[in-house]
């Protein structure tokens, strides 16, 4: 699992462990956030099966060496940067992590054995509007159009998930909690939530479903306007219902 340290990556390693796999291969550049993950797992009954790499999805040689070293069967790749307005100002780290690094992994995967891998893409990289949106329909796009070699390849799109790194609604509880005006990309913005459980529950049969080049995405119900749930959130809180000047793009 790449990205392992982050909240998509540590949730598919807590359900791997709960499925029994043998041996769980956990990768990222986050030391701090492999070391908290660690230590979670060793409450897991089938904790003693990780094994922790801190690595940059982009050093295809640090990359080769974790792969030959434990010729894993699956790769879930979740590694990604993954904030709009973030990736807007840093275009060229964009496509270097969530493109390059992509075939990067894609080839060392395959040399090495592996045969399977999914790719953990965005419903933003549908009629993307975004850097960050373009970068994941490229990555599904390379999937797709990866000749079947002996490795299935499977892209599976996630909506929001409540209560992720960096995701809306901890950045506008945070907001309330300072009494700070909450911020909106657009008034018609919309989502699709998820929990981070649900989510990764239904990559994982994605996975055991989908066949070779497969874009799979995720029935996450209906989608929500972001400037309803910024109300409901100031209700939920407490707070007077705000006005639109207070709720701002």
């Amino acid at each position: 699992v790449t990205g392992a340290a982050g909240s998509i990556g540590s949730e598919i390693c807590r359900q791997i462990l709960d499925y029994g796999a043998e041996r769980l291969i956990c990768v990222d550049q986050n030391e701090t956030g492999l070391f908290h993950l660690e230590l979670e797992h060793r409450r897991h009954r089938h904790g003693d099966r990780g094994v922790y790499c801190v690595a940059d999805v982009r050093d295809r040689i640090r990359l080769r060496r974790i792969l030959a070293e434990h010729s894993p069967r699956v790769t879930f790749h979740a590694a990604a940067y993954k904030h709009v307005p973030m990736m807007e100002m840093n275009v060229h780290e964009a496509v270097e992590n969530n493109v390059f690094a992509l075939v990067g992994l894609l080839d060392e995967a395959q040399a090495a054995g592996c045969e399977n891998f999914v790719l953990i893409s965005s419903d933003k990289a549908v009629n993307p509007s975004s850097t960050m949106g373009a970068t994941k329909r490229i990555g599904e796009l390379i999937l797709s159009a990866r000749p079947s070699s002996g490795m299935r390849c499977v892209s599976v799109r996630f909506g929001n998930v409540l209560g992720s790194s960096g995701s809306v609604v901890p950045v506008l509880k945070e907001q309330l909690s300072n009494n700070r005006p909450l911020t909106i990309t657009h008034p018609e913005m919309m989502r699709f939530f998820m929990t981070t459980r649900e989510a990764v529950a239904l990559v994982l049969q994605g996975f055991a479903i989908g066949g070779h080049r497969d874009i799979l995405v995720l029935d996450m119900g209906d989608p929500v306007r972001i400037l309803d749930l910024a109300r409901t959130l100031e209700r939920l809180c407490g707070k007077p219902i705000a006005d639109e000047d207070h709720i701002r793009g």
